[in-house]
């Protein structure tokens, strides 16, 4: 997960009891294995005496920021919706490594024809 993040800042009060999620996410970025992942990473926690809503930040490494309120959201949510934006940003970077222009761009006359059948098998065609 961290692989993807350049910056991850968690804010909360130790007090609230609505906290459950910063923990949570807190310990996955401090695995073993998410830590290696991305040494580079910074972490920050930043511990509050107000009652602001606890809070997670996160900067992908192409620098788009996301905030989430951890009041609504699970760990879990927030670690999957990471790996999906990770994904997109590999398939952009293979893309781009290919020379080829992104996003992709396809025509519309592209859009609605039908796909390919697939080709029978030997196997297939010696049954009928």
């Amino acid at each position: 997960m961290l692989k993807f993040l350049s910056k991850v800042k968690i804010e909360f009060n130790a007090l609230d009891p609505r906290i459950a999620s910063c923990m949570e996410f807190l310990a996955q970025c401090n695995a073993r294995k998410a830590k290696e992942s991305n040494p580079a990473c910074q972490i920050q926690v930043k511990r509050r005496t107000d009652d602001e809503p606890p809070k997670i930040g996160v900067t992908f490494v192409n620098g788009v920021e996301e905030k989430f309120d951890a009041t609504s959201i699970s760990a879990q949510t927030i670690r999957n919706m990471i790996l999906e934006k990770g994904q997109l940003l590999e398939t952009e970077q293979m893309f781009r490594d290919a020379g080829e222009p992104w996003p992709v761009i396809i025509p519309e006359e592209e859009l609605h024809q039908p796909a390919p059948g697939t080709k029978e098998h030997f196997q297939d065609k010696a049954k009928s």
